[in-house]
């Protein structure tokens, strides 16, 4: 397992590496010739779907002329079943204006009309997660699948604090319909410190 978390962190640290040569980073690379970033919004436009693993994601900002620390995150996904089976959120990653990653969180099901699933089968989705497509960008499907690889401990907590939270409401209540709840569980994520402590 000790390997695997290393060569995440290792496959993450290198796409961010090679961005940066060119000035990059994984946040222009992913809005790469938008016209204009308007809330909501999806990047790329379609998302990104891999038909060999059935991992999907794409990303969106809530307000891009905020001055806070998150400019946006990544929605990522499986699709266990192909294309026109039932779709899963398994993450959302955020990244702050210079595609650094600042957090991770699970929302509520209603933020991203997904078909619902436990933690239990959410978790198991978890390892197959492997967006390995040339495009958009090669780069970005790499790092988003070895940031969930890096960090698979965490997410799995998180999931199961997603329900933990949403098993808390009164069962009279249609939680995962409500409004007022969004994000069902975060924590602060910070790859170089994460990867100072594998020692690379």
């Amino acid at each position: 397992m000790i390997e695997a978390t290393l060569r995440a962190a290792q496959e993450a640290l290198f796409c961010e590496a090679v961005l940066a040569k060119t000035g990059d980073n994984v946040l222009l690379d992913t809005l790469r010739g938008a016209p204009s970033i308007a809330a909501w919004q999806h990047f790329p436009e379609g998302d990104v779907y891999d038909p060999a693993s059935g991992a999907q994601w794409y990303y969106h900002c809530h307000d891009p002329s905020s001055d806070a620390r998150e400019h946006g995150h990544f929605h990522c996904f499986l699709r266990p079943d192909g294309p026109k089976g039932p779709i899963h959120h398994l993450i959302a990653i955020g990244v702050d204006p210079y595609g650094k990653l600042v957090r991770l969180f699970t929302v509520n099901q209603w933020v991203v009309g997904d078909q619902w699933a436990d933690a239990d089968t959410t978790i198991a989705l978890l390892d197959k997660f492997n967006a390995h497509l040339a495009r958009p960008s090669y780069l970005v499907n790499r790092w988003l699948t070895a940031i969930i690889g890096l960090y698979r401990d965490e997410i799995a907590e998180l999931i199961r604090a997603r329900d933990e939270r949403l098993d808390s409401y009164p069962h009279d209540i249609e939680v995962r319909q409500d409004r007022s709840l969004e994000v069902t569980s975060e924590l602060t994520a910070d790859l170089y410190a994460r990867a100072k402590t594998l020692g690379l």
